[in-house]
């Protein structure tokens, strides 16, 4: 018996690496029987004769959306043009992967096909994340990105479309990663990754997933979700538990009305909670 860590998966099929060996295999019935599915990043203990997966060792955190376990970061690939901004999405991620535990990182993409009124804009937006305390950066930064996240284990994570095979293309050109072109009319991109795989690049082990373009917040409380706006946190409301919707005599409100929170996170955390 070996122990090993997930690397890859497509299907039903495991790819474990142990040390400098790759071990195709394929998981055991219990884990069906007990709900649990092997994920890339389990640290795992194989069966290396007959291929199978005999155990998943505590995962330090879990992320859904994308599928992955025990990572330190997520960069957040977010398309500025086709697919069109969403602060909406953006702020759905950063909460489900702040409240996992897990840091999130910001990555502009596409910068380029902004005129300059919408550069502009988008300055001002990068601005206010990087004051409420994210790390954030544009594809054309990748270097200043990977020097940060030096050593550490990180996913990439984003809708359809946004660039996060590009960006690994980027960092990297011998991959040669699959990238197709955005729809107009839906204004979304095509599926090209279509499984979860580890890639050890410039002293970074970083994960490509598939996109998608929904994600929910369901298994968070409405409590946890106000919390992961990090920037709430600052204003002292007249009550202690103050949700920052209906309640008088709100700082968040009063803050957002004197343009001191982004207008847009609050709006989108008030669409979270309801």
């Amino acid at each position: 018996m070996l122990k090993g860590m997930i690397v890859k998966n497509i299907s039903n099929s495991y790819i474990v690496k142990v040390k400098n060996d790759f071990y195709d295999c394929k998981a055991r019935g219990k884990f069906r029987n007990e709900g649990l599915t092997p994920l890339v990043g389990d640290k795992v203990l194989i069966d290396e004769q007959n291929n199978y997966i005999l155990d998943i060792f505590d995962r330090q955190n879990e992320l859904v959306r994308p599928s992955i376990s025990n990572v330190d970061a997520s960069i957040i690939v977010t398309s500025v043009k086709k697919p069109d901004l969403s602060l909406y999405l953006l702020d759905k991620l950063i909460t489900s992967i702040v409240l996992k535990k897990v840091e999130p990182i910001i990555c502009f993409t596409k910068i380029d096909l902004l005129n300059k009124k919408e550069l502009k804009d988008l300055k001002k937006i990068k601005k206010y994340y990087q004051k409420i305390g994210y790390k954030v950066y544009t594809n054309i930064q990748y270097k200043k990105m990977l020097k940060y996240l030096k050593n550490k284990t990180v996913v990439l994570a984003g809708q359809t479309g946004a660039g996060k095979s590009s960006l690994l293309n980027l960092i990297s050109p011998s991959l040669n990663l699959k990238t197709d072109e955005i729809s107009d009319a839906l204004n979304r991109g095509k599926h090209t990754t279509r499984h979860t795989e580890f890639y050890w690049l410039k002293n970074v082990l970083i994960a490509d997933t598939p996109g998608f373009s929904a994600l929910d917040l369901k298994e968070f409380n409405p409590e946890q979700i106000r919390d992961s706006f990090v920037e709430f946190s600052k204003y002292n409301c007249e009550f202690k538990n103050c949700m920052h919707l209906k309640e008088k005599n709100c700082e968040v409100k009063k803050a957002v009305s004197k343009n001191q929170i982004l207008k847009s996170r609050y709006e989108n955390y008030c669409n979270f909670i309801k």
